[in-house]
């Protein structure tokens, strides 16, 4: 089929025939080398044989060999060491043709060598001139389109692989509006040394001077594997010397690990965050998604949503995306469907409290596995609606995993916050109170399992995109206190951890994730005030506004109890708790005093009893401290 296309293109048979013109090039070459350059009449008859066999047997090995397929103005590395290997199998089979009919008497080896080596040399030789061509014509032809414009001047930090692709990128594209002045590269072995005629020119510690004396008009920062530090720092000197700044997102984030000038973007927080990449055990998670049903509920969140898109990478056979809000789920339903072009997926809108709905859901779809992420999580406003709190993460999260057991669903992961260790808000004792469920619940053929983790960059109700919006506003930065911190990780790093921990769950486990040092929300402020060209205190205040109702100084990760187990994954860990719900002799025991305990709390919650509902927690969830505020009723 593909030669068949070749053979409608003109340019085929003008290729062919180029490579035909030095395959007998390489071949006289060859014989005038061997006997240098005076061959005897006998040699020279025998040379005019080969030719008349050896040029077309050459011909149909390259063609074979798919050597006239790629375009020879976009020839790259991969092209000569495929020309390599087709010249070497044409001499390697013009060799044992000759051997086997000649045993090589009167035959010179020598000759063949020679002639496989001319063969590439020449024909490699002749495409890069097309393509050295082809780039020359079009730098002249923009340098003619340009005439009157001067390209602006860039200095790329990172002389390694991402930043040779952008140089090259640029130098290929006449079209781009850049001039590469040189590098930026803290390795000081490369000081001096140059990719495609571009120096480096000195480490980021030069970069003030360089940037003075070049006349730089903007940064590229291609190191995708830069830490939050490196990249705080490049930022700073930048700020200081007034010059924009772009940069190149990790390599995880590149579709086939692509490296191109579009998808420089500017530094967001995420960056100076600097979390290293997660390394995923790719086959662990395939083997439990591919070819399965799986459901996620409140799909349409920033958890919900991340995760759908990474689970339909394994190939499951359906997915099932539930969420109670109508914009959010037609948002992921065309993003699956449009965009990931993903087709096997029904959506349904509605509440995991919906006891009849979720078991018509359950009994219809057969969900094999179960990612919950649906509830509340905004710790002022369910303070002032516990209710709510209740609804949707106790008796919702509850509903979800019965309904998980009685379908025989094999694997429930239910994702829980760092904010259910010892809390101090209504919203996560009641994620606590999930965790409860969730661990009584083991020892069915279902394998529940809780992933804890901290605040998530962008997400819902982050403090980024508030920041980001009073910015803009001109300020000022509303910080609640000025020692506040959190853990933080971004949005596709908490997604996958989650698929991570589901694979590695055998029952009952409480997975939380390393998350590196906790951020003081007060230098995050900070940081997102100079990424946007501003200086705090001078050009966007930060004031303090003081905790908000149920809010804490620091998050914690495990609770009293609790001991912490590393796994085979190095951003995984897991808790043991020893400890049963309540005094019982038994789980099954401990499971109903506990049920009894949730009961009362729904009929708190349904009359709407703030007091009762925070008292029948705190009885729930013994290391609970209730915060001593007014609800909304």
């Amino acid at each position: 089929m593909v030669l068949r296309t070749q053979l409608k293109n003109p340019n085929f048979y003008f290729m062919v025939l180029c490579d035909a013109l030095i395959f007998a090039i390489a071949l006289i070459s060859a014989y005038m080398f061997r006997f240098e350059f005076s061959p005897h009449p006998f040699y020279k008859a025998q040379m005019l044989k080969m030719l008349v066999w050896v040029v077309p047997f050459k011909s149909i090995v390259f063609i074979a060999m798919g050597m006239y397929s790629s375009m020879w103005r976009y020839t790259s590395i991969r092209d000569f060491w495929l020309l390599a290997r087709a010249s070497a199998l044409a001499t390697l089979l013009i060799m044992f043709f000759i051997l086997y009919a000649y045993r090589f008497e009167n035959y010179s080896r020598v000759v063949f060598i020679a002639d496989g080596l001319f063969t590439f040399l020449l024909t490699g030789a002749a495409r890069m001139a097309v393509r050295s061509f082809f780039s020359a014509s079009g730098s002249k032809f923009g340098q003619t389109a340009n005439v009157k414009h001067h390209k602006k001047r860039v200095l790329i930090i990172g002389a390694g692989d991402a930043g040779e692709k952008i140089l090259r990128e640029i130098l290929d594209n006449y079209k781009l509006d850049y001039q590469v002045t040189g590098f930026i590269d803290d390795d000081r072995a490369k000081k001096g040394r140059s990719i495609h005629g571009v120096r480096v020119l000195g480490s980021v510690d030069d970069m003030a001077y360089i940037l003075e004396r070049k006349d730089i008009r903007e940064i590229l920062i291609a190191t995708p594997s830069a830490s939050g530090d490196q990249i705080r720092r490049i930022v700073e000197v930048c700020g200081r010397c007034d010059i924009p700044y772009k940069i190149l997102p990790s390599m995880g984030g590149l579709i086939d690990g692509r490296v191109s000038v579009k998808v420089l973007r500017d530094i967001s927080y995420e960056d100076l965050l600097g979390r290293p990449e997660v390394n995923l055990n790719i086959e662990e998670i395939r083997h439990y998604l591919d070819g399965k049903t799986v459901m996620v509920t409140g799909c349409g969140g920033s958890i919900g949503s991340e995760l759908c898109r990474q689970i339909i990478k394994y190939t499951p056979r359906f997915l099932v995306m539930l969420d109670s809000s109508e914009p959010n789920l037609f948002q992921i339903q065309m993003e699956v469907q449009n965009e990931k072009s993903f087709g096997a997926f029904q959506v349904v809108l509605g509440s995991v409290q919906d006891e009849k709905l979720m078991e018509e859901i359950f009994a219809r779809y057969k969900p094999e596995v179960v990612f919950h992420a649906a509830a509340y999580k905004h710790v002022p406003m369910l303070e002032k609606n516990p209710w709510e709190a209740v609804s949707n993460n106790v008796i919702g999260s509850r509903t979800v995993m019965e309904m998980a057991v009685k379908h025989c669903v094999e694997k429930f992961v239910l994702v829980s916050t760092d904010k259910a260790v010892r809390p101090t808000n209504v919203m996560g004792a009641t994620k606590r109170v999930a965790e409860l469920v969730m661990q009584s619940l083991r020892g069915n053929r279902t394998r529940f399992m809780a992933v804890r983790f901290g605040n998530v960059v962008g997400s819902s109700g982050s403090v980024v995109p508030l920041f980001r919006r009073q910015i803009e506003q001109g300020g000022p930065v509303t910080v609640t206190h000025p020692e506040v911190n959190r853990y933080f990780m971004t949005i596709p790093e908490a997604a996958q951890m989650i698929l991570q921990a589901g694979a590695m769950g055998k029952g009952g486990e409480v997975f939380i994730l390393r998350m590196g040092t906790p951020v003081k929300i007060a230098d995050m402020a900070r940081d997102l005030i100079r990424l946007s060209g501003r200086e705090p205190d001078v050009d966007i205040k930060i004031v303090y506004t003081g905790l908000r109702d149920g809010e804490k100084l620091y998050e914690e990760l495990i609770s009293e109890g609790e001991d912490i187990l590393s796994t085979h994954h190095e951003k995984v860990m897991v808790l043991r708790s020893d400890r049963l719900f309540y005094k019982a002799d038994n789980l099954t025991a401990a499971a109903e005093a506990l049920n009894k305990e949730i009961n009362e709390l729904v009929k708190a919650a349904e009359r709407h009893d703030a007091k009762t509902i925070k008292k029948k927690l705190r009885q729930i969830v013994p290391e609970y401290t209730p915060y001593d505020n007014e609800s909304v009723l």
